[in-house]
């Protein structure tokens, strides 16, 4: 990546326009987030619901803040894993530049730091807070490729950045840390569950403080077939994404031959896609484990298939 490119997309978001931006986790749709007419392109772009917040990045922890009040049970996970695929949910600071509608109408701000190189260029580059959703259009499969980025938002920005294929492939864990309050898992993601409770103890589960964070509608990274759960042996006319050995065919997507979760994570959004392009009766997907990033990979499974709200 160029350091003109990097320079013409930081201009792009001051001139209030949107870029495509990639990340670790998945590709965004970004814009400046203290401006709010930038930030209502996104939505529009998107056809986002105006009440589902938006993740502000930045470029690292000084910047981040200025935007939140971030206690210490945050200092430590912002320390252990940033940059990186975890969203902090805390109290927004009055003076802070993350727009009232970036924030869906909360007094919370969710923040994280990227670390793709390409989006720390940028991030640093434009100097301020970007928030950036995922490049898709709302409630289908979040791009983890470039060509499949542009295909969905590309048309709305003004400004595209390749940074090749996302290497976590889901996106960021978000958790809540508010005062006075437990620390709350509202969605799993690239860092899990186990390396959080190690550091800061249990997470409690979303509860009400779920509408805080982005991707928690009942149908979410949906693609055009419907979905089916925890499928041993697919019917013939129905794409099958598998996991394990042993499994291959002309309409089978096996998202980790060797059973690695991370391999599968990685793998998840562009074989969503792929088997969607085969036009099947349905996508049928294999049991998935629950441990580790098993358990992101299940949530966005689940929010495709519809079944949680």
């Amino acid at each position: 990546m160029t350091a003109d490119a990097i320079q013409a997309a930081a201009t792009a978001l001051l001139r209030g326009d949107l870029i495509i931006l990639p990340t670790e986790t998945v590709y965004g749709l970004a814009a400046d987030a203290s401006d709010p007419e930038a930030v209502a392109k996104i939505y529009e772009a998107k056809g986002r619901p105006r009440f589902n917040p938006l993740i502000a990045h930045v470029a690292d922890v000084a910047v981040a803040r200025q935007l939140a009040v971030l206690d210490d049970r945050a200092e430590r996970l912002v320390e252990a894993f940033w940059p990186g695929p975890l969203t902090l949910v805390a109290p927004a600071r009055p003076d802070g530049e993350v727009c009232d509608l970036a924030r869906g109408g909360l007094d919370t701000v969710a923040v994280r730091a990227p670390a793709h190189p390409v989006a720390q260029a940028v991030l640093e580059a434009f100097g301020g807070a970007v928030a950036a959703p995922s490049a898709n259009r709302s409630g289908r499969p979040s791009p983890t490729t470039f060509d499949d980025a542009v295909e969905e938002t590309g048309f709305a920005a003004g400004a595209v950045l390749d940074g090749g294929p996302c290497r976590v492939g889901v996106e960021s864990t978000v958790v809540s840390l508010l005062p006075g309050e437990s620390a709350r898992l509202l969605r799993p993601g690239g860092v899990t569950r186990q390396a959080l409770e190690a550091l800061i103890g249990p997470l409690e589960s979303s509860g009400d403080d779920a509408q805080r964070s982005p991707g928690r509608m009942a149908l979410h990274y949906a693609p055009e077939a419907p979905v089916r759960l925890n499928v041993a042996t697919p019917e013939a006319d129905e794409a099958y994404l598998a996991f394990g050995p042993g499994v291959a065919g002309a309409r089978v997507l096996n998202l980790s031959p060797s059973g690695d979760l991370r391999e599968a994570a990685a793998n998840l959004f562009a074989y969503l896609r792929a088997a969607d392009r085969l036009q099947p009766s349905a996508i049928a997907v294999a049991p998935i484990p629950g441990h580790g990033l098993g358990e992101a990979i299940n949530d966005r499974l689940a929010r495709a298939a519809g079944f949680i709200g």
